[in-house]
């Protein structure tokens, strides 16, 4: 059973979906807008195609092993009341017309929901998400591990004042790995957690820089690929700006650890918004603009072959930010000046039809990726197939 790497094309938005070589599915983000939904729209229908991949129970539910909420800005999680189901599994409906989608682990950042303001106010898919959380966290209070498949929650980094000090059996920290899914088996993936970053009250210039988008899960999976391990790096990171990146980038290189941010496929933070990789204004500046040297190297970590994803609208020049025109060239450029290997996910699906999908397996010492069944890239860990839409362990 092939590992996979499926990106939905959802705008400005993300979605991803990782196959994994025993068939979990950890599901990061969703974006299932109203158009979407509507027959009568032309709007890619990605939660057709997702329930298309997802597997069924023993009760006939559909269901995801994990899913990653990154944060819980709406363009991360539109869809989740409508799509999944939210509650005691025991109180699953049995007639299930609307073909709810089982999340039997989340996973989830306690401290982004601490860092939105009035500013920043969760929207009702954000509070849903999070009163779930809570009722997940209270009954592993009560009963601990003997929670089961619909009741289980991994956190995304501590809790400040302590709050999680009596549960880290289900805290990953900052730096840890994540090597099982829902309690399964070890050996299909390694997923390191890079942020969200813990900060104390005391420190007013971080808490304001950490509001918020900046809060963003970030974390880089190595993906198991016909029994071989690290076959795929794959960097997701939310919505994180630019001084996150660069703080991140310090730390690891400090510490001798860059190599944690390598990867084969990377999607691109807040949908290739020029904000990600520098602290100066377009608007103002113009041309005269300059990229943070320390964003870009946490970014450009690539191994041979490496492609970059965009999970946004089409990218055009002068348009709104994000996406921007802009950051498309400096990723461009980081992939070799290859733009074969700087993707748009919804550009890919108005030519293809159909969401981008990677294949991760092994073929000796060298991978092949192809961007369509027509095109062939150079040496990649993965493959790009075009298809047709249709428990916690550490290190």
């Amino acid at each position: 059973m092939a590992a996979s790497l499926t990106f939905f094309p959802v705008d400005n938005g993300d979605m991803a979906l990782l196959k994994l070589d025993n068939g979990q599915h950890i599901l990061v983000d969703i974006n299932i807008r109203a158009a979407a939904d509507d027959p009568d729209d032309d709007t890619y229908d990605v939660a057709a195609d997702l329930k298309e991949r997802l597997p069924r129970d023993d009760q006939d539910r559909l269901f995801v092993d994990a899913f990653l909420l990154s944060h819980p800005d709406g363009d991360h999680i539109t869809g989740l009341s409508k799509h999944f189901y939210l509650g005691p599994p025991e109180d699953f409906p049995e007639d299930n017309d609307d073909d709810l989608i089982l999340i039997r682990e989340m996973w989830s950042s306690p401290i982004v929901f601490r860092r939105a303001s009035a500013k920043h106010k969760l929207g009702d898919e954000a509070k849903a998400w999070k009163k779930e959380a809570r009722r997940r966290v209270a009954l592993y209070r009560e009963i601990g591990s003997g929670v089961s498949d619909g009741d289980r929650i991994l956190l995304m980094g501590k809790d400040k004042d302590g709050k999680t000090d009596d549960i880290m059996d289900i805290v990953v920290e900052q730096y840890e790995l994540i090597t099982r899914v829902n309690q399964g088996e070890e050996g299909q993936f390694e997923g390191r957690l890079l942020a969200p970053m813990v900060v104390e009250d005391d420190d007013e210039e971080l808490i304001d820089l950490l509001e918020k988008n900046n809060s963003s899960v970030i974390i880089r999976f190595s993906i198991t690929g016909d029994g071989y391990k690290d076959m795929c790096r794959f960097l997701t990171g939310g919505d994180a700006g630019v001084s996150i990146w660069e703080r991140l980038w310090n730390v690891l290189e400090e510490e001798g650890n860059t190599d944690w941010l390598s990867y084969d496929v990377m999607e691109t933070p807040h949908h290739c918004s020029w904000r990600t990789l520098s602290h100066d204004r377009w608007s103002e500046l113009g041309e005269q603009v300059e990229v943070c040297a320390e964003a870009r190297n946490a970014l450009s970590q690539i191994r041979d072959g490496a492609v970059i994803v965009a999970s946004c609208k089409p990218i055009k020049k002068d348009d709104s930010n994000p996406p921007h025109e802009r950051a498309k060239r400096e990723y461009v450029s980081m992939v070799d000046g290859e733009s074969v290997r700087f993707i748009c996910t919804t550009e890919y699906s108005a030519n293809e039809d159909r969401a981008l999908e990677f294949k991760v397996y092994h073929a000796g010492t060298a991978k092949k990726l192809a961007m369509t069944a027509k095109k062939t890239a150079s040496v990649v860990g993965v493959s790009g197939i075009a298809t047709a839409a249709r428990a916690h362990g550490r290190k």
